[in-house]
């Protein structure tokens, strides 16, 4: 916490405004703090609070990151216009820790139908990234009450493109019990891993110390349930305003299958971005206004 919050970019004050632990080149993050979600652990959750009457966006990040990390470009702008949440995944950051570190894309579906319970939440347009985007087409499809609207960015129907992706997909399984076993030599492959990735960003201080708060047993099993996760048979029947955001130079999901979920969802409005799987964090000047729009037109949408 800061004795003067900072203000949010575009003018707005925004209550209670917190910087990221005070670590070097932090960014500036909305409130955040432990909520205990009943029967099923402690997350950590960011809360804008406001504008009051305004929409409420619950935020879903993608793999092996925090929500910080996916969504700090994207925190400001969207928290001068709607309610902004943004929960850590199991075994992701601060989010709960899943006994022998099982993480299953179901269960992240469900801890965030609690947290909307917790928080007297009725309904809420949700925003995916990648992994992301496939819980939040699960909390569709297992809580579609708590869904006003979807935002899914850089996802799919299904993250495998034939034997050897499958092959792939499951053989974290055995390597998140390995992890289990040997925690010293996993958590050196995931600071290995981080430094590879930050080392040269000019908020590499603060993204590294994001990366480091993840279980390595976590990130492998549910990376094997990233895997598994096949909307094929029911995305068709979303009944809720729709966008979906494709990154063109995707090498991670393919834009063919960004495409493909787009097509499969009954009027989602599309947009492109010419960029890579991390758009929103190495691209921002073309991703946000594009996330921004997306939002906006899901929102008008959902409340007609």
């Amino acid at each position: 916490m800061t004795p003067n919050p900072p203000a949010a970019p575009g003018g707005a004050p925004l209550a209670d405004a917190t910087v990221a632990d005070e670590v070097r080149g932090a960014p500036w993050l909305p409130p955040g703090g432990p909520v205990e979600l009943p029967g099923r652990g402690t997350t950590f959750v960011r809360d804008s609070g406001g504008p009051a009457g305004a929409p409420v966006v619950v935020l879903l990040h993608g793999w092996a990151v925090t929500a910080d990390l996916n969504w700090f470009a994207a925190y400001p702008d969207l928290a001068e216009r709607y309610r902004v949440l943004a929960i850590d995944h199991r075994g992701h950051g601060r989010g709960i820790r899943p006994p022998g570190g099982k993480v299953r894309l179901s269960d992240c579906a469900d801890d965030v139908a609690a947290l909307l319970d917790v928080l007297g939440i009725d309904r809420a347009i949700v925003v995916g990234y990648s992994m992301g985007g496939a819980i939040a087409q699960l909390l569709w499809r297992r809580h579609p009450d708590r869904v006003s609207g979807l935002v899914l960015c850089s996802t799919a129907r299904h993250f495998q493109g034939g034997p050897i992706s499958a092959l792939w997909y499951r053989s974290y399984t055995p390597l998140a019990a390995v992890a289990n076993a040997a925690r010293g030599p996993a958590e050196a492959l995931v600071r290995k891993r981080v430094e590879r990735r930050v080392s040269r960003d000019e908020r590499a201080d603060w993204m590294r110390s994001e990366l480091e708060r993840a279980d390595p047993a976590a990130l492998l099993t549910s990376m094997r349930s990233v895997g598994r996760i096949r909307s094929n048979r029911w995305i068709t029947e979303v009944d809720v305003p729709a966008a979906v955001i494709v990154t063109t130079k995707d090498r991670t999901v393919p834009a063919r299958n960004q495409r493909k979920l787009a097509a499969a969802i009954p009027g989602a409005v599309v947009s492109e971005v010419a960029g890579p799987h991390d758009s929103i964090v190495t691209r921002t000047d073309q991703y946000l206004p594009a996330l921004l729009t997306a939002v906006a037109q899901v929102a008008t949408a959902a409340s007609r």
